[in-house]
């Protein structure tokens, strides 16, 4: 593994003086899911009629969820779902009669005529599905709560976005900066000994929004290699408002990235495994480093701006901050 006891990260923003800091780069906390009223477990919402008995019908003595087809029955007609017949060594788990084939087809059909609340419902989803549909809407919800975005655990928290930016300033201890431009360095002693790490997660807040920016270290087949990448913290239609720009270099040389970041929904190594950002390669990272070539030394600069619509000509025009 990396030592990480090597690694200098110093950053400024917005102009201000570089300071070579030493921080945690890759932190072993582990988070507890989020327990309070944003829970991602949300069941019938405030304000809507309680279930009714056909509700209790379709839940799964076992695991508790909802069931769909096949829904199974014992010859005592006690119900369970598909999922949870193959742990219970085909037994009944309330009489304990051998379970058999027995397809419930009378539920089944019931539950096409259900209709249903989305979970989320308590969030600010409005919608209403038929039974089967549900599920398929929910994955999908533009109101279900978000991952932890921080990558250098396995982080299960959840939550709506001003929730996790609290969490990861005060959890993780993620550094957090104002402004839509940024110039950081990345220092390490030794570049050779590069595994998988994670190096840095810093958020901006520019604009009323907030984006994480990545950068790490990780093998790309033989040879390691550098990549930087923004995450907007928001829906993937809410970030295509948004482009940002990244430039690294020195000795006359320099590399430039401009794209659009993306949503948190993508995971953090989706977005890495897609190379979607400023990859460098070792060598030329070395060459920016200059001297001997046996540190890191890495500057990092760019911006995020906002794309409008120009008011005459429907033309997208950047608006920077200032």
């Amino acid at each position: 593994m990396m030592d990480l006891s090597t690694i200098e990260c110093a950053s400024s923003s917005d102009g201000l003086e570089d300071e070579e800091i030493h921080s945690q780069i890759t932190h072993q906390f582990v988070s507890k899911p989020h327990n309070n009223n944003n829970s991602n477990v949300v069941g019938i919402p405030p304000g809507l009629p309680p279930a009714t008995s056909v509700h209790e019908l379709l839940e799964c003595p076992v695991c508790t969820n909802s069931m769909y087809p096949p829904i199974h029955q014992c010859h005592n007609g006690h119900t369970l779902c598909s999922t949870c017949k193959t742990q219970v060594q085909n037994r009944c788990p309330t009489c304990r009669q051998e379970l058999g084939n027995i397809r419930c087809l009378a539920l089944e059909k019931v539950a096409e005529s259900l209709e249903l609340p989305c979970r989320y419902f308590s969030l600010g989803c409005p919608e209403i599905f038929p039974y089967y549909s549900k599920l398929k809407h929910e994955a999908l919800c533009n109101f279900r709560p978000y991952n932890c975005p921080y990558a250098g655990s396995e982080c299960s928290v959840t939550g709506d976005i001003p929730f996790l930016v609290t969490h990861l300033r005060d959890d993780h201890k993620v550094d957090m900066h104002t402004g839509c431009t940024f110039n950081h360095r990345y220092v390490k002693s030794n570049p050779r000994e590069v595994e998988n790490a994670t190096w840095m997660l810093t958020v901006f807040h520019c604009f009323g929004q907030y984006f994480c920016l990545h950068f790490e270290a990780f093998q790309l087949g033989m040879a390691p290699v550098y990549m930087a990448f923004l995450r907007f913290m928001g829906d993937e239609a809410d970030a295509r408002n948004y482009s940002y720009s990244l430039e690294v270099g020195a000795n006359g040389r320099k590399l430039t990235w401009e794209g659009t970041p993306r949503s948190i929904r993508d995971s953090h190594r989706k977005v890495r495994d897609s190379h979607d950002g400023l990859i460098i390669q070792r060598n030329m990272a070395l060459f920016f480093s200059g001297g001997d070539r046996k540190e890191l030394k890495l500057r990092v600069t760019g911006k995020i701006w906002k794309e409008q619509q120009h008011p005459e000509g429907g033309v997208c025009i950047p608006n920077l901050c200032s």
